[in-house]
């Protein structure tokens, strides 16, 4: 009685060998890799959305804050209490975290970094009257690098009025505080308007974000919104507060 010898294994039936699975594992690698450039994107881009609703929802807290108040709010007194100062003797005590509490506002941008504020001091220590001069300018830098007003000018009047308020968060990389209060190195040499931007404290710059070190200010990703006098004086004479 012979014994009935078993077929021997098709290539389907083998399972796959040392080289074939270093194959796979390789493609696979390839495949997340290719995967990871473009999540990482996707997720700056909803962490610039978060901050640009967070920016503006703050600038309408502002007019509602005016409205009730008949002047601005000075700046949180520290990076984790929210409160605004007592007071803002000079430009440079009227730059720094936007106050959160006072306003009922995010404070963080969609990095996770406090977001930034800086307020005209004769709008935030006493009520707005139609003589109160707004002192904050935007600048930005043409094609050839060369700097030019965006909102205000070199000269702050009444006739000509300036900025009254400028909020911006950091951006991603360099600069910023984080939301326990600690303050991130800046890690460039060349970035010099978002140095602008850290110091102020009246004039700041908006600018097409750039990871470029060689053009002319830098690498750029700092998100800047203002509020116009325009805007500010309007709202309070429609609502009463000015005549």
């Amino acid at each position: 009685m012979r014994l009935a010898v078993p077929p021997a294994p098709t290539f389907a039936q083998r399972g796959f060998t040392l080289v074939e699975l270093a194959i796979v594992m390789f493609i696979v690698a390839l495949l997340l890799g290719g995967m990871l450039l473009p999540l990482s994107a996707q997720q700056d881009v909803r962490a610039r959305q978060e901050t640009e609703r967070a920016l503006s929802d703050i600038r309408d807290a502002l007019i509602g804050f005016a409205l009730v108040n008949g002047r601005l709010p000075r700046p949180a007194t520290s990076a984790t209490d929210g409160a605004e100062a007592a007071i803002c003797a000079n430009d440079a005590a009227c730059s720094g975290f936007v106050p959160w509490a006072a306003l009922s506002s995010a404070k963080l941008d969609g990095w996770g970094r406090l977001i930034r504020y800086s307020v005209t001091p004769a709008l935030a220590n006493s009520s707005i009257t139609l003589s109160s001069v707004a002192n904050r300018t935007i600048q930005t830098r043409g094609a050839a690098g060369v700097p030019s007003y965006l909102a205000g000018s070199a000269s702050c009047t009444t006739p000509n009025q300036c900025i009254p308020v400028v909020i911006f968060s950091q951006g991603k990389s360099r600069w910023g505080t984080t939301d326990t209060g600690v303050a991130l190195a800046d890690g460039s040499a060349t970035n010099v308007d978002e140095d602008a931007n850290e110091t102020g404290p009246t004039n700041y710059f908006s600018r097409t974000p750039s990871d470029n070190t060689t053009v002319t200010g830098g690498e750029f990703d700092d998100i800047i919104v203002w509020l116009s006098g325009s805007t500010l004086f309007n709202r309070l004479v429609a609502a009463g507060r000015l005549p």
